[in-house]
């Protein structure tokens, strides 16, 4: 028999239920953040949704040089790497709330 008989269920199932309402709330909520991530001084900008999706790219026109692609390329590359790494620190931080600070895969 379960500890606290029926009642103890019963309140482990609310618990559970409010949880993973909570949870889902949570995720929805990151999905809507955005964040930025810059390079080049901010000569290059990139908006990023909670699911890793890049909304918008800004490149300032002093940073495009016909001769230097590949710099401007790496710009790009890092802006949106920031951009991921502040979406991975939001969800690490929104899911800790809710697991205590354990790591449980594919939660976020």
């Amino acid at each position: 028999m379960f500890p606290g008989g029926k009642k103890g269920m019963q309140d482990l199932m609310k618990q559970a239920k409010k949880m993973q309402q909570d949870l889902a709330k949570a995720q929805e909520e990151l999905a809507n953040t955005v964040v930025e991530g810059t390079s080049g001084g901010g000569m290059v900008k990139v908006q990023m949704n909670g699911k890793n999706q890049v909304l918008t790219l800004k490149i300032d026109p002093e940073v495009v040089d016909p001769e230097d692609i590949e710099m401007l390329e790496d710009l790009i590359i890092a802006a949106i790497n920031e951009a991921h790494e502040k979406v991975s620190k939001t969800s690490e931080d929104e899911m800790s709330k809710f697991t205590g600070g354990m790591k449980i895969p594919g939660l976020f």
